[in-house]
């Protein structure tokens, strides 16, 4: 596993808990610090996880930090704490909740684990991240959220589910799905940029069939919650987190859509957004702006100015200058 790699993860619900035991089984980091506000649930999953290393043979050991300053020294520390829409809240009052969380853990983390490369996994996404780079004041590629690799991973599915249908041919994971712009429903699914087993998509499907997949991938995370009733989706958000994690971790430097702070991608500045980055030992070693056609340019605008929405929200209540 070469150099000792220190992996801390805040907020350890059905996400965090699951990117730690994903992180663990993999033996991708030799310790695990679990951070959540339910000290004796964390310190659970820790027995738990550090249990299930042993079962793999893996060295990770798991514990937990009851205050910040525990939280220290990490080479990299995903963040997936956030609150829920509690009973009177409306929608500027979540944002402005999370956004809360979000600068109180970087600012402790800045503190502690000064040279720690940021997943932020919490929802609004591309606002969480950009909090985190206000509040740490860090170069974008020390911060990177948790986006694209979902989102794609969506796409695909409803495009094997779709040639399955209508060829009766399983791919086997050879769908390679491109998804970009903001984690939410204002996403831009990239077809022309997808394919299958190396073909091209419109080798399989008609071009009604992959727009209706393209509405799919945008409604993913709902049809989730849909069917769960109580809660959304961990098992794939954590997967494609533990999938970073990797490449960071063991400088890999694979390309995966995620969510990034743009410095002139597209002429857009001061905002983020999700686009493909190679991940290696140093965070976002470089980002990629697919060449777009004039309708994903408008799609990847109206994603933009989603997001500048929210962070306008935060501006009027003086979020930054407080």
């Amino acid at each position: 596993m070469g150099k000792s790699k220190r992996v801390g993860i805040v907020g350890v619900g059905h996400v965090g808990s699951t990117v730690g035991y994903s992180i663990a089984m993999r033996g991708l980091a030799h310790e695990i610090i679990l951070s959540d506000n339910k000290v004796e649930r964390a310190k659970g999953m820790a027995l738990d996880m550090s249990q299930s290393a042993q079962a793999a043979r893996m060295s990770t050991i798991v514990s937990v930090a009851e205050s910040p300053d525990q939280l220290a020294d990490c080479d990299l520390v995903v963040i997936t704490a956030g609150s829920p829409r509690l009973p009177g809240m409306n929608r500027n009052d979540l944002l402005i909740k999370n956004a809360q969380i979000m600068r109180d853990v970087c600012a402790n983390v800045k503190v502690y684990s000064p040279n720690a490369i940021i997943i932020p996994v919490s929802n609004p996404l591309d606002v969480m991240v950009y909090v985190a780079l206000k509040e740490t004041g860090w170069d974008r590629s020390r911060i990177v959220g948790m986006s694209g690799i979902l989102d794609s991973a969506r796409m695909a599915h409803y495009i094997q589910e779709a040639i399955f249908k209508k060829h009766k041919i399983e791919f086997g994971g050879q769908v390679r799905a491109q998804v970009i712009g903001g984690h939410g429903d204002t996403m831009v699914p990239l077809p022309r940029f997808t394919t299958v087993a190396g073909l091209p998509l419109t080798d399989f499907l008609d071009w009604n069939e992959i727009n209706e997949i393209v509405e799919k991938t945008k409604n993913g995370g709902a049809e989730i919650v849909r069917y769960l009733q109580t809660g959304s989706a961990y098992y794939a958000p954590a997967k494609a987190t533990s999938l970073m994690v990797e490449s960071i971790l063991q400088d890999k430097k694979l390309v995966y859509p995620c969510a990034v702070m743009l410095e002139g991608e597209y002429a857009y500045k001061d905002v983020v957004s999700g686009l493909p980055v190679m991940l290696g030992a140093r965070g976002v070693e470089q980002v990629f702006a697919p060449t777009l056609d004039a309708e994903q340019d408008r799609l990847f605008a109206t994603s933009i100015k989603s997001v500048r929405d929210l962070i306008d929200v935060l501006n009027e209540n003086n979020f930054f200058t407080k």
